[in-house]
């Protein structure tokens, strides 16, 4: 893609990358891809605001060269130190010697520690400004959205806001790069919730202090690090920001997740029962076999959804390892505060329960309810497990977190 400007003086630049599988070296992007959002301003002096990922360096420097000689580039400004926004940084460097950065205090100690810049660099404080010409430019720290050394860059005078990481997605751009003019902008909303979940969750209180600390700010455009620039509506993505961070604080919508894993195919022929329960209670339903489905596109689900119905049998003692896998990642992200259940089978003896409730209460899980069994389940299972799935889904509706443990003939 070819330069856009965006405002007067204010371009887009960036990269589109269709070739990465992992993004962070964890999350699958093959299908979607991923953009990485570079931005100049053209007046008296020139800024550039984030890069990209080193391997893009060429197309970057075209597009910057596109509209300046980058030989007399005068500023950049590094809202975020991670290679994915910095690794053009040495080439950037010896095309443009004379070149002035500008980033918070611990960017700074990073720059050194990752590129060995330690020369021009001018460290900034909360509010600081710097002067353009017509535009300016104002900072503001952002720590922990989502690295400690992060900031966001606000353009006064057309009211841009350039938000590194902080309403970003995944998804590289389709021939355009604005919110207005996607056919299908549910789905890089969609994109968006995913990127929050891997990427973002972790750090939602965080990003509840970055909104509060832009709430006075007169946002005209939102332009992140990766994604859509959101200019038709730019406080729609800031307010789904703000929805996924207060769930790190709350139980979540009214929804139930289904995690299974099987071995022989036993606790899955249970699980289409449980889920038949839930579903005759009229709850929404999501289920992911977490042998198949990458955590990336379970997190989501698990993010958003009050309750978490888990199907796992027990394996030498403990939890099935694919299950355990799963739920340690959510516990990484932070995904907190759910009603839970579990149900599976067992071949002589338990033990993926008690493994499971360990799991649970790091996860800060209520433990609702339990149904395993032994070997294949019966017709008189089947049925049980129906109403056992309808209990826990009106529990969910319910908000309860007081179900009572089901227990069956055969623990």
């Amino acid at each position: 893609m070819l330069p856009i400007q965006i405002k007067p003086g204010i371009f887009w630049v960036g990269t589109n990358d269709h070739i990465t599988d992992l993004f962070e070296g964890l999350w699958p992007i093959r299908k979607e891809g991923i953009s990485y959002n570079s931005y100049l301003i053209k007046d008296e002096k020139t800024a550039l605001i984030d890069l990209s990922k080193e391997m893009l360096t060429d197309t970057l420097i075209q597009q910057v060269q596109g509209i300046v000689d980058l030989s007399k580039l005068d500023y950049v400004i590094i809202n975020h130190m991670e290679p994915d926004h910095s690794g053009a940084l040495h080439a950037i460097q010896r095309l443009a010697p004379q070149v002035e950065f500008y980033a918070t205090a611990k960017a700074r100690d990073m720059l050194k520690s990752f590129y060995g810049i330690s020369e021009r660099v001018h460290v900034i404080a909360d509010g600081d400004e710097l002067p353009l010409g017509e535009h300016t430019l104002r900072f503001t720290v952002t720590p922990f959205v989502h690295w400690p050394e992060t900031m966001m860059t606000f353009e006064v005078k057309e009211g841009v806001l350039f938000s590194c990481d902080g309403f970003g997605g995944y998804g590289a751009l389709p021939g355009t790069i604005f919110d207005d003019e996607v056919d299908n902008l549910a789905w890089y909303e969609d994109q968006s919730l995913r990127y929050y979940t891997n990427i973002v969750s972790t750090f939602s209180k965080p990003v509840r202090n970055a909104i509060k600390k832009l709430s006075e700010t007169p946002i005209k455009v939102v332009a992140p690090s990766h994604g859509l620039i959101w200019r038709k509506d730019p406080m729609h993505i800031v307010n789904l920001y703000q929805k996924w961070a207060d769930y790190g604080e709350q139980s979540g919508e009214m929804g139930v997740t289904l995690l299974f894993a099987t071995m022989y195919g036993n606790t899955e022929k249970l699980m289409g029962s449980v889920a038949q329960g839930i579903k005759d209670e009229g709850v929404p339903l999501e289920i992911f076999n977490v042998n198949r489905v990458h955590p990336s596109y379970i997190l989501p689900s698990l993010w958003t959804k009050r309750g978490v119905m888990v199907g796992a049998p027990t394996y030498e003692g403990g939890l099935f390892p694919a299950m355990v896998n799963m739920l340690e990642i959510a516990d990484v992200k932070h995904v907190y505060n759910k009603l839970s259940a579990r149900f599976g089978s067992h071949a002589w003896n338990g033990g993926g329960q008690q493994a499971f409730e360990k799991l649970a209460a790091t996860l800060k899980w209520t433990v609702s309810a339990n149904y395993e069994f032994t070997g294949a389940p019966s017709d008189e299972d089947l049925r049980q497990a129906r109403a056992f799935g309808a209990e826990f889904a009106r529990g969910v509706r319910g908000g309860c977190n007081n179900l009572a443990s089901i227990k069956t003939k055969a623990e």
